[in-house]
């Protein structure tokens, strides 16, 4: 039972909106928690940080977008999608980082320092939470699972 096009890029987008906003909220609890700053290297700039989370999530909404509707197993999608994130997230950040600065070396060196052991870990981590769940809203929605009835939305047969 594959899921239609449509609501697979749906439940995408719902996805990557959910995995936005826990990126968003444990940046800022590790950083309130640690006292450190997201993105420590000031050559950086203003715009790495949310470069990376950006194209990050983007790459995880296009691949579920594109995988959600075709029938697969839930392990090898979430793998697929951690690996696509860290490896969005390695993109984005040299070359952001080489625009701030110019050097494209050190660039590259900064992208797989911040997603290897840096905040961008948990991009690939939170991705691996966010991911099984799309899986499985995907299968249940292509079972013929409803969504949730408001009360006034739902018949007065009691």
């Amino acid at each position: 039972m594959a899921i239609e096009r449509r609501r697979g890029w749906i439940v995408a987008g719902f996805a990557a909106a959910l995995l936005l906003a826990l990126v968003v909220a444990v940046f800022g609890f590790v950083s309130l928690l640690t006292d450190a700053e997201v993105v420590a290297d000031p050559a950086a700039g203003r715009l790495v940080g949310p470069a990376i989370v950006g194209v990050s999530v983007g790459a995880v909404l296009v691949f579920l977008g594109l995988r959600l509707p075709r029938e697969h197993g839930l392990l090898a999608m979430t793998l697929q999608a951690v690996l696509i994130a860290w490896a969005a997230g390695v993109v984005a950040g040299t070359v952001a980082y080489a625009l701030a600065t110019g050097t494209l070396l050190a660039a590259l060196l900064f992208a797989l320092q911040f997603m290897s052991i840096g905040f961008g870990v948990l991009i690939p981590v939170l991705t691996a939470l966010v991911v099984p769940l799309a899986g499985v809203t995907a299968r249940a929605e292509a079972g013929g699972a409803e969504r949730p009835r408001w009360p006034w939305e739902r018949d007065d047969e009691q």
